[in-house]
């Protein structure tokens, strides 16, 4: 049968496999049938008896392609992340800042509400007006600028 090592007990050796059938088994030190140590996670052959594994055999994996000295090979390679995704578009922010920046209208577009307050309370005066026109410039070229990547991990919503 097969299944999968679930604990292994580092002060006396016995461990837990969850067999494919469903059912769990235990086994003991003696019960690996292999060099090495079973560890958490590696998937195992083993024969059952009753709530016992007996004669566990780790699965090796499987055998790579070569590669050339130096290369990274998949088991060494990190995992690749998977890309993040935003609900809010770099390109319309942009022409929000650029048509009602001075009001902070894009702020409150990308999730950024206090910051768009600050900037509705400040071009109620002249010269809060003549620092929101510059910030919100700003804003505009900064998503431009920046990449899809970083702009949805930045305003992700949530």
């Amino acid at each position: 049968m097969r299944g999968r090592v679930l604990g292994v007990d580092a002060r006396t050796g016995d461990g837990l496999v969850a067999g494919d059938d469903g059912r769990r088994y235990t086994f003991q030190p003696h019960d690996w049938a292999s060099r090495g140590e079973p560890a958490i996670g590696i998937e195992v052959d083993f024969d059952a008896d009753d709530r016992r594994a007996l004669s566990i055999y780790p699965i090796p994996a499987p055998i790579a392609a070569p590669t050339p000295a130096g290369a990274p090979t998949p088991a060494t390679m990190p995992a690749a992340a998977p890309p993040i995704r935003s609900d809010r578009n770099k390109y319309v922010a942009a022409v929000i800042a650029f048509l009602f920046g001075v009001l902070g209208i894009h702020r409150f577009y990308l999730g950024r509400t206090g910051s768009g307050i600050a900037m509705l309370v400040m071009t109620c005066t002249v010269v809060g007006m003549l620092v929101t026109g510059p910030w919100a410039f700003v804003d505009m070229i900064r998503y431009l600028i920046m990449s899809d990547e970083e702009f949805a991990a930045r305003y992700r919503r949530g």
